[in-house]
């Protein structure tokens, strides 16, 4: 694989990408609309990309490439109204194409892949390499792999590299994931496979691993003679927006706790890698997973809390509850919301519960991981103090604002003695000084061949291992007369309340 130059953006040097052709199949998707296209177009017009990439769409949709560039534009624009500009996108549009294309027919691949795409590699000079991006449904993954490699677009070559790039959800549970990874072990080396997970892209997840493992004070902190509890939230002021067919068959489980959820988990609770490249850090952020408790299926209301959102006022517009959405069951039980409380059973987290919680229709946009510490020992300010010491909380926020702070206790200014009514925050804003967003960083990642942000078999299969059990016992006993139990814009049920109140802690303020 070419290695190309580095460019400087923003406060970045960031390596430009080599030469190749990114394929989209479902091109007219909404994946596609929403983030690929925007995305691959920023980078494009801030020069990150080299100037022999292309990008080939293809989709059941019949479009010709005008038609299809035509639509994409007012996509992209829609999308990126600051970043938007004729010139840059006349420049982009040169280099993106459409095919139309039935996944099921070999003789599609032939045509109007193998062929079509010899002739725009030799016309953009990208070296053969080819990067074939899934951004279509899981059933159709197992049908278009299968095709690449029976018309050898899946087989590596002396010159050019075939990468394969796999959307998540990787399977419902663990059969289908080690089925779907069957399937493309078949035909794809694992160093040709990149499974995405664009929440481990965002800048605030990279720098907890320079926070942890480049600064010596807060590294000997990370373990559970100094550190009470974790918490994880991931919550969503939007309802499921069109997506109800996807959404009724995976629930907030399958859609953000399998992948997005435990891998913040992981990233958190990892050891130090041997080396810092790929292959060490997701061997280290597989080691947890392993080491992961599964749940006592028989008292499952101590560890988990699932709900679904009710009707509710948000921002004063009244909104329906998930079983009036259109495409939802009146009688479905599918959760909107989860909160767990886990255990890694290993040497440095023995004892510490990490909660988690996820869910739609909240009352606040926010991700973020925050570490809370134990509380000091000896009380020996009590006499001077007018409120209890609160423990210290490191936090890390994904989004909004992404960032990093720590609060702290100080003196109150004056000649008494006594301590600030509120905690003292250090923090540190990446709000001006992020320049890529998640889906760009992978994109580029993926290009270079770099698979350090991105799941391997193994953690896939872990993850599936330790959900599956709860799924089953979960969906074999849900009733539909409990739900819906949150109504939206709140924090999520009572239940979750309750299940850091029965541990004496609480959730942080959505």
């Amino acid at each position: 694989m070419e290695m190309t130059n580095y460019r400087v953006f923003g406060s970045c040097e960031i390596e430009i990408a080599s030469p190749c052709t990114l394929i989209i199949f479902g091109g007219h998707g909404d994946l596609a609309k929403r983030k690929l296209v925007p995305s691959l177009y920023r980078l494009f017009k801030n020069n990150l990309l080299s100037e022999r990439c292309l990008i080939l769409s293809a989709d059941r949709v019949e479009n010709t490439d005008e038609g299809y560039r035509e639509r994409m534009r007012g996509q992209v624009k829609a999308a990126l109204p600051q970043d938007f500009d004729n010139a840059s996108w006349d420049r982009f549009a040169r280099v993106l194409y459409y095919s139309a294309f039935d996944f099921g027919l070999p003789e599609s691949y032939e045509a109007l892949l193998k062929q079509r795409l010899t002739i725009l590699d030799e016309k953009h000079g990208t070296k053969g390499n080819h990067i074939f991006y899934l951004a279509v449904p899981p059933s159709v993954f197992p049908i278009v792999v299968g095709n690449l490699e029976v018309t050898g677009l899946s087989a590596l070559k002396e010159t050019g590299y075939p990468y394969i790039v796999v959307e998540k959800p990787f399977g419902r549970d663990l059969d289908s994931a080690r089925a779907l990874n069957l399937s493309l072990s078949e035909c794809f080396e694992e160093r040709q496979i990149f499974r995405i997970d664009h929440y481990i892209a965002k800048e605030t997840v990279q720098n907890m691993l320079i926070f942890r493992f480049a600064n010596s004070i807060f590294e000997p902190l990370w373990t559970r003679s100094f550190i009470d509890h974790v918490q994880i939230t991931a919550s969503e002021t939007l309802g499921v927006e069109g997506r109800a067919g996807y959404y009724e068959q995976s629930g907030v489980l399958r859609d953000m706790f399998q992948s997005h959820m435990f891998q913040l988990l992981a990233v958190t609770a990892m050891e130090p890698p041997v080396k810092f490249d790929a292959e060490r850090v997701r061997d280290e952020k597989i080691k947890v997973f392993r080491s992961m408790r599964l749940f006592d299926l028989d008292h499952l209301d101590e560890t988990v809390v699932s709900g679904q959102y009710g009707e509710g006022a948000v921002r004063g517009e009244i909104l329906p509850a998930y079983r009036e959405e259109p495409g939802v069951s009146p009688h479905s039980t599918t959760p909107t919301f989860a909160a767990l409380k886990v255990f890694i059973d290993n040497w440095r987290w023995n004892g510490v519960p990490f909660y988690l919680r996820s869910g739609k229709r909240l009352s606040t946009r926010k991700t973020e991981i925050s570490i809370h510490f134990k509380k000091v020992p000896h009380l020996m300010l009590s006499s001077v103090m007018d409120n209890p010491i609160d423990p210290n909380v490191l936090v890390f926020r994904l989004q909004p604002n992404e960032g990093i702070h720590l609060a702290f206790q100080t003196k109150k200014p004056g000649s008494r003695v006594c301590v600030n009514p509120e905690p003292v925050v250090m923090d540190y804003s990446y709000e001006k000084g992020v320049l890529l967003d998640a889906y760009e960083w992978v994109l580029l990642d993926c290009i270079r061949g770099d698979q350090m942000l991105f799941l391997r078999q193994e953690g896939v299969e872990e993850t599936w291992r330790i959900l599956t059990p709860l799924l089953e016992k979960l969906e074999s006993t849900a009733g539909p007369a409990r739900l819906p139990n949150y109504p939206q814009g709140s924090s999520g049920p009572e239940e979750s309340e309750l299940l850091m109140a029965r541990d004496g802690r609480s959730w942080r303020r959505l």
